[in-house]
């Protein structure tokens, strides 16, 4: 694992430009560091050794030197690519996962992406034609950031920070992507809380050639769910996820695995077998699933290392945490995976999780109808829709939710798991030159679109892939793990996973009694069964208990009056919300953090800096 940067213009200092970039992103890569530089392009380069750990330093060349790479992630097909290529000529000098990356190109061009199957964001350049190819796997796990300067200039990396050092790149605020954040909590369109910076989209690849830059889409989830039984689905789900961890374990560098309480990651590690899980939780009981963890490992003989994590720690780090996070993203279970990533980076150097379990095999419980609203769905439709076009007018109260929902199609309120601000209570807490920005519906319209003949499930889904997975849960897997230069691998966010994920029906995903049946099953061969059919608890932080808090209410207030925040909000709306969290008269949580950690971001990135 590793992290890059770089950039293609007339700049006549590049060597000083790209080493203070470069030095942005040491956690990405502390083992070495690489560069490339011509009169063309700068390529830098920052290395975490974990396959071919004495010969895979970067940028790397083909045989004549007419092609440079910088790669940030791991190829798991690599060693099968590896023989193809040299059957047909391909000469290697090292025994890396990178090397194929560049000689495949060579054999295939653009079409090279279609072989690959891993986890990745690359950039290749033709040094004679001063081109340049990149691309990002399939579903998002690796980040790739590219901006367009105004001397037709190209700047491209694994972090947005590192742009910050360059002199072509202006760093301004993209005043349309607030109100978005305030809804789903996490930087939800294709550019960034940085107005020009854009991210390569999951499944795409880039082509810059004389100052043009495109973008093509090269590989898309297809849900074609088969006629199998319920035993089809089990076998086929067992058969995939041993392959793909078998894959995801190959590593020159100790491997351990991260653990809660839940089937995702108790499955992963009891499949893997590593000498070590590791383990969070805060002291309240509630908040806390290391007892679990530790059970399932001892049984498993494998040495469980966990840490209690305290308010203070949380609050003392948030800057920090943004910093790494490069954009606004308040999902309170970055704070725990943070403090995680940490604690595992003492003992190993890569660590496989559970993410993707729950968007591929169906795990959330918003995906299924609780018992209230399947029977108030036995009402006529005509009249539910009507009762939920009036709520959807009103203030919020108890069982508002209920009726929007029984009476909408799902395109109409589902937008993942996130929902912290309604778009008119965004509208209303900022001030007017933040409101203008994408809808809701104009951000998920054009998605569900591309399922409008699945059943409610899959759309869902689909949805989810689409935007919860790569901006929120793979985002903070990446930034949270490499800010203590970890490596995190995820394998059921494998594209032969995702086949099989594709072809199971959905009633053998959720049924009226749990989520994830035929992946529970599968788990059964080899977890107890109390482990494979518990309740998902997710990342659960007691924020909402903090907030209560004098010594963190205040923190946050400080922050909430401060004169950056009145450039944005209406700062007596802010302390309305967290004064009627705070005297219990209402939960507002969720609401107060979201704005705080935008507040603590912007500091950090916009005044602190300056």
């Amino acid at each position: 694992m590793c992290g890059f940067t770089g950039f293609l213009d007339n700049t006549s200092n590049k060597k000083e430009i790209l080493n203070e970039m470069l030095d942005t992103i040491i956690h990405r890569g502390p083992d070495q560091v690489g560069e490339f530089i011509n009169d063309n392009i700068a390529l830098g380069f920052r290395r975490l050794s974990i396959i071919g750990v004495n010969n895979g330093l970067q940028p790397l060349f083909n045989e004549d030197n007419s092609l440079a790479l910088v790669f940030n992630g791991e190829i798991y097909n690599y060693k099968e690519l590896r023989e193809e290529l040299t059957n047909k000529g391909h000469i290697f000098k090292t025994n890396t996962d990178s090397e194929v990356l560049i000689h495949c190109y060579e054999e295939y061009k653009e079409n090279m992406v279609h072989k690959l199957r891993g986890m990745f964001a690359f950039v290749i350049y033709d040094i004679s034609n001063k081109n340049i190819f990149a691309a990002r796997d399939h579903f998002g796990i690796k980040p790739f950031y590219y901006y367009l300067s105004d001397d037709n200039g190209l700047i491209f990396g694994s972090e947005i920070k590192s742009f910050l050092k360059h002199p072509n790149f202006k760093k301004e605020l993209n005043e349309n992507a607030l109100k978005p954040y305030l809804t789903f909590q996490y930087s939800v369109l294709e550019e960034t809380f940085f107005k020009g910076v854009f991210k390569l989209q999951p499944g795409h690849f880039l082509t810059f050639k004389n100052g043009n830059l495109s973008t093509t889409q090269y590989w898309d989830i297809n849900f074609n769910q088969q006629d199998m039984s319920l035993s089809q689905s089990i076998d086929s789900i067992e058969n995939i996820m041993h392959e793909s961890i078998k894959l995801h374990k190959e590593s020159e560098v100790p491997v351990g695995s991260f653990l809660s309480g839940g089937v995702d990651s108790s499955y992963i590690t009891a499949n893997l077998l590593p000498e070590k899980s590791f383990s969070v939780g805060f002291k309240q009981d509630r908040f806390n699933e290391s007892n679990l963890a530790k059970e399932l490992s001892n049984s498993l003989n494998i040495e469980n290392i966990q840490k209690i994590i305290t308010a203070d720690e949380c609050f003392e780090n948030i800057s920090d945490i943004q910093y790494y996070m490069d954009e606004p993203q308040s999902n309170p279970s970055s704070l725990p995976l943070y403090f995680l990533s940490e604690l595992a980076r003492e003992h190993v150097t890569v660590v496989l999780s559970g993410e993707g379990a729950d968007e591929i095999f169906g795990g959330y419980e918003w995906y299924t109808d609780d018992k209230i609203l399947k029977k108030y769905k036995k009402l006529p439709f005509i009249f539910r829709k009507s009762i939920a076009n009036i709520s959807k007018k009103l203030p919020q109260f108890k069982g508002r939710t209920t009726l929007i929902k029984g009476g909408s199609a799902v395109e109409d309120y589902f937008i993942g798991q996130a929902l912290i601000f309604e778009e008119d209570e965004a509208c209303n807490i900022l001030n007017i030159k933040y409101q203008n920005s994408k809808s809701v519906k104009e951000i998920t319209g054009p998605i569900y679109a591309k399922v409008k003949n699945q059943d409610d499930i899959t759309k869902k889904q689909y949805l989810d892939l689409k935007l919860w997975l790569q901006g929120d849960i793979l985002l903070k897997a990446d930034k949270m793990s490499m800010a203590h230069s970890l490596e995190l691998r995820v394998p059921f966010l494998d594209k032969e996973v995702m086949k099989v994920g594709e072809s199971i029906p959905t009633i053998h995903k959720i049924n009226n009694k749990t989520t994830k049946l035929a992946l529970r099953e599968a788990a059964i061969n080899t977890l107890p069964e109390e482990w494979a059919k518990r309740e998902k608890k997710g990342f659960p932080v007691p924020i909402r208990f903090w907030l209560k808090e004098e010594k963190y209410y205040n923190i946050v207030k400080e922050s909430f009056i401060s004169k950056y925040a009145s450039e944005f909000f209406n700062t007596q709306s802010l302390i309305n919300l967290l004064d009627n969290h705070y005297n219990n008269k209402e939960n507002n949580a969720r609401k107060i953090y979201t704005i705080y950690v935008f507040l603590v971001w912007y500091k950090r990135f916009f005044i602190d800096q300056d």
